[in-house]
């Protein structure tokens, strides 16, 4: 469900750029060095018609981005959610039976399901809720590796019974796919030089 960033500093800057030859919107949220973890960039594309968001509502509700579509309401529902983490935890794998623990704690009558996707850039693993109170959430956990220090997540809630349901999954899970890792590279790194 829901994890908040625990402790790393995290500056947030989220560009939307045309790629190449296409209509697609890239999305990136970049974070700075940290101690022993590197500068890095999240990426991924943007849902046509859809609104990316860090800065105001994500802000606000403690998440490092938000994607939606329409006018933002405050409800969770159909709202894309990632947050960025300080990796605590050994594994993947350790991440998401803590998550599930957690969740069955709160909705013991919950069922728990394997959410299927294929992001061949970055290790994921997806896990669909269904609640008793007829809310579904999909939550896929990505590891971008023990070098980066850091865990991140994709979630959104969906009333069980919701007409764009199957739609709005396959949405989800093209935007889990398709974000992206990278440590970023500082000037300096790369040889450029810079102004003094």
């Amino acid at each position: 469900m829901k994890r908040m960033w625990c402790g790393l500093a995290l500056w947030l800057a989220m560009t939307a750029v045309h790629a190449a030859g296409t209509a697609a919107t890239q999305v990136q949220v970049q974070g700075p060095a940290d101690k022993d973890i590197p500068a890095w960039t999240l990426q991924t594309l943007l849902p046509d018609g859809w609104t990316q968001d860090c800065c105001l509502y994500a802000k606000a509700i403690g998440v490092n981005l938000v994607l939606y579509k329409g006018e933002w309401t405050g409800d969770p529902e159909r709202v894309m959610v990632l947050n960025i983490w300080t990796s605590k935890l050994s594994s993947l794998e350790a991440e998401l039976q803590d998550d599930r623990h957690r969740y069955l704690n709160r909705d013991p009558g919950g069922k728990v399901d394997a959410f299927a996707l294929d992001n061949h850039g970055l290790p994921c693993r997806g896990v669909l809720y269904q609640g008793t109170d007829h809310k579904d959430d999909v939550v896929v956990f990505c590891d971008p590796g023990l070098a980066s220090g850091i865990r991140l997540s994709w979630s959104m809630t969906l009333a069980h019974d919701d007409p764009e349901r199957g739609a709005l999954l396959a949405l989800f899970r093209g935007v889990a796919e398709q974000t992206t890792y990278a440590v970023t590279r500082s000037a300096r790194d790369i040889g450029v030089k810079t102004r003094r």
